[in-house]
């Protein structure tokens, strides 16, 4: 006999409420995986669908892993959002901070957005993240537009500090080395200045 959950799962859903699901399951999976080893068999039992139809509306496994990253990008950008009526610098400590906690949270998955080989949409997902949050420093800062380059480059350091971190943060033998969260988004964002101040 099917539970209460398994029976809600099964309810007819419109086209765009069952992507919407299929998407949020992924995500929620995503957390504990990579994309490459996110399983649509899993996926598909969870929202009470077969495996042949969840192609019907996805039509391949990387259109599937493609949307779930876009989607989990968006969430990225939603979630490091500063408030625009704080002073700039504020504004820009605060996007460097929530990404931090956003990669700490979830390792993983940022290292599967960073390094998409196998397909080059997965690339574009990623490369849509940076300019958005390069985007938000520019006018935070009131930089001009021939300090992208810079500010985009800088992302990377920040991505790459905050990984290196979190891999420490696990290993007990350099524990003692690890700063804290709060000393690594003051490191990153006088960077950005140091880096700033040379131009």
């Amino acid at each position: 006999m099917l539970n209460s959950v398994s029976d809600g799962s099964r309810k007819r859903l419109s086209a765009d409420d069952r992507r919407r699901q299929l998407l949020g399951i992924g995500l929620s999976k995503l957390i504990e995986k990579p994309i490459q080893e996110l399983s649509l068999d899993e996926v598909a039992a969870e929202a009470g669908i077969s495996r042949g139809l969840l192609f019907h509306y996805f039509p391949t496994k990387n259109d599937f892993y493609v949307e779930c990253m876009a989607a989990a990008g968006r969430r990225i950008l939603r979630t490091t959002k500063p408030d625009e009526n704080e002073p700039g610098d504020v504004q820009v400590a605060s996007m460097v901070r929530l990404l931090l906690e956003r990669i700490s949270r979830r390792r993983e998955f940022y290292l599967s957005l960073i390094q998409p080989a196998h397909d080059p949409r997965l690339v574009q997902v990623h490369e849509n993240v940076r300019t958005v949050l390069t985007d938000r420093v520019l006018a935070a800062l009131a930089l001009d537009e021939a300090r992208r380059p810079l500010v985009h480059a800088w992302w990377s350091y920040v991505e790459d500090r905050g990984l290196s971190w979190t891999d420490r943060a696990t290993d007990r033998a350099t524990d003692r080395a690890t700063p804290d969260p709060e000393a690594l988004a003051t490191h990153c964002t006088s960077a950005l200045q140091a880096l700033l101040a040379l131009e």
